[in-house]
């Protein structure tokens, strides 16, 4: 604004852009997973998360510490209730979700033999503000059954599902490509891009109720679809 009313005065505006980015080589990195073991299939599996890497202006934060902490304290709550669905219910911290997106890629090879059995992937990755509900890539039956699970955060106001045709988020989008619905948490997302990807990225941002809030949003999810007696009905693959 302060340049265009430069311009508007006539006066030159000569901009100077000195820029540090640089690639650097490639260099081995890990997802960092852990998981409840489901009592009746352990061999069928909810997975949820974020991701682990940040852009390094600031400390990631909203993008992703926030999210990656979410899933994974969704998953603590459970073992502290000493609860165990039929299902896996594992946590995936994905790395590389910035430049290439290679922990999902990674994480879908690992499970290449048993994407099949992926009940749902989900993954917070848009800040940990207040949530709304949940994005979903998922056939009409699988979104019937999630649309139901969702009525039970009603006192968090989190009960909406917004359908959309494709993966939500991208480290999960490797297993949306093999039939897997996939989710993403909905949050208020009107100040996240006053932080993302800024040096503006940092802890003071996260609200600790808000996070509380998202912590409860996908637990419930992750657990009460671990737990159906039947699966989510898969999508079609798309590879």
């Amino acid at each position: 604004m302060m340049l265009h009313r430069f311009q508007d005065r006539g006066e030159p505006v000569v901009v100077t852009l000195r820029m540090g980015a640089r690639m650097l080589p490639d260099a081995p990195s890990r997802n960092v997973v852990a998981e409840i073991v489901g009592r009746e299939k352990p061999d069928e599996v909810v997975v949820l998360g974020g991701h682990i890497d940040s852009w390094d202006v600031g400390q990631g934060a909203m993008d992703d510490g926030g999210g990656a902490v979410a899933a994974w304290q969704a998953v603590q709550v459970m073992h502290r209730l000493g609860l165990r669905p039929r299902r896996t219910v594992r946590v995936v911290l994905w790395t590389n979700e910035e430049n290439g997106g290679r922990g999902g890629l990674a994480y879908r090879d690992s499970q290449a033999d048993k994407v099949a059995k992926h009940v749902l992937a989900m993954e917070s990755d848009n800040g940990v503000f207040n949530p709304k509900g949940y994005v979903l890539a998922a056939s009409d039956s699988a979104a019937s059954v999630v649309q139901q699970v969702a009525a039970l955060l009603q006192p968090i106001n989190a009960t909406g599902v917004q359908r959309v045709s494709e993966s939500p988020a991208a480290d999960i989008t490797p297993l949306a490509e093999g039939g897997v619905p996939t989710m993403e948490l909905d949050v208020d997302g009107s100040r996240y891009f006053w932080y993302h990807h800024s040096e503006g990225d940092t802890l003071d941002k996260l609200d600790p109720g808000e996070m509380a809030r998202c912590v409860a949003a996908m637990a419930v999810m992750a657990y009460v679809v671990a737990d159906l007696p039947e699966g989510l009905a898969r999508s079609a693959t798309t590879n």
